[in-house]
């Protein structure tokens, strides 16, 4: 059986906003997303619907070519995953995005993980929390908390991820790298961060 691929994307926008933040949380991303193909051009994430309102959010399919992202610096992960896993990851996804009016951005659960308080809430995510939901549909893939509590840079050490990219996201699809012996540029024992840069809800 051939095996997929799966990346996360984690970026900072660099905005007033994810600065102030940065302020409390020293980590260097604050925003995930998932794709399965290498040039991010399928990207799935909960953050903002509308570029102009970062309180209105839910399940949104992102463009890294627009909006904030465009300012964005960035670490590209990837892992190699088994088919089976890669159908079930895509199947979660799909059935998120067929009913996506009925799910909402986990507003309640982002100023939960400041306190390092879990707060589970029917049909609704912020980022990371959303993407650790999707890698835990593979197999051996685990976190140490549950996705209620996974920050941006907590999500490569549920499994043997590869930083293949870190940089200016608009440099991204024009330059071939492959790093596979960076070391991981997240601080591992933050205690905040989650989804908060602008490219989506609060940002998401």
């Amino acid at each position: 059986m051939s095996n997929k691929k799966v990346y996360i994307l984690l970026t900072d926008t660099g905005s007033i906003f994810a600065k102030t933040i940065k302020l409390y949380t020293s980590e260097p991303y604050n925003h995930a997303s998932i794709s399965f193909d290498g040039n991010l051009t399928q990207l799935y994430s909960f953050g903002r619907k509308y570029p102009t309102n970062p309180f209105i959010g839910g399940f949104v399919k992102e463009n890294i070519n627009e909006g904030l992202f465009l300012n964005a610096t960035c670490a590209v992960y990837s892992l190699t995953i088994k088919k089976a896993d890669y159908y079930k990851m895509k199947q979660y996804i799909d059935t998120i995005e067929a009913q996506k009016e009925h799910y909402q951005y986990n507003l309640m659960g982002l100023f939960s993980i400041l306190f390092n308080k879990q707060l589970n809430r029917k049909n609704a995510f912020f980022c990371s929390e959303f993407v650790a939901s999707v890698l835990k549909q593979g197999e051996g893939i685990e976190f140490n908390t549950p996705p209620s509590l996974v920050k941006p840079c907590d999500l490569y050490d549920a499994a043997n991820f590869e930083l293949v990219f870190q940089g200016r996201l608009r440099d991204y699809n024009k330059e071939t790298i492959h790093r596979p012996n960076l070391s991981k540029i997240c601080s591992p024992h933050t205690l905040v961060s989650a989804s908060w840069s602008e490219t989506g809800a609060f940002h998401s």
